[in-house]
């Protein structure tokens, strides 16, 4: 059943589906492979757990995507959930010899404790324009953006073992 919305002296019949965006709770910070041999300096300054849910959150949004946060995703729990990894950061260069980073991230989308998106992603940059003047840190928080709009436009049609970014 419908809403109606007064507007003025006009009402109009709204379907409920107006009303309701698609939820999901996105795990922040994301976690890190425990495997994985990220450099130390990258965990400790660039807090790429934290940049990569904001940025999917943000893509999410414009999607019509309503995104809220929760510290731990782990798949039993009820509703739309996203739980993600960083399962590889590369942090090799420098401004003055150039840069070569990367960072990979897997995540699965569940509804109610089953798995319905899943997906790997992985970008990779050389700094772009100006690179010569960032530090490692600006570089891959732009990347972990870059990832974060991937899987934000992923939201909106997921599919299981998808490739996204640089993997496409």
């Amino acid at each position: 059943m419908g809403k109606w919305i007064y507007i003025g002296a006009v009402m109009l019949a709204v379907a409920p589906a107006a009303f309701a965006a698609d939820n999901v709770v996105v795990q922040k910070p994301a976690a890190f492979n425990e495997d994985a041999d990220i450099p130390k300096a990258v965990l400790n300054e660039c807090k790429l757990e934290n940049e990569l849910p904001d940025a999917v959150a943000e893509t999410a949004k414009a999607s019509g995507i309503a995104v809220t946060f929760a510290d731990k995703v782990t798949g039993g729990e009820t509703g739309k959930m996203l739980q993600l990894e960083i399962s590889d950061v590369v942090a090799d260069g420098n401004a003055f010899m150039g840069h070569h980073k990367a960072m990979t991230v897997k995540g699965k989308l569940y509804e109610n404790g089953a798995v319905i998106g899943s997906f790997k992603d992985r970008r990779t940059s050389m700094g772009g324009a100006f690179g010569g003047f960032k530090g490692n840190c600006a570089v891959l928080v732009r990347t972990a953006k870059a990832i974060g709009e991937d899987i934000g436009q992923w939201l909106a049609a997921p599919k299981m073992e998808s490739k996204l970014g640089d993997l496409e």
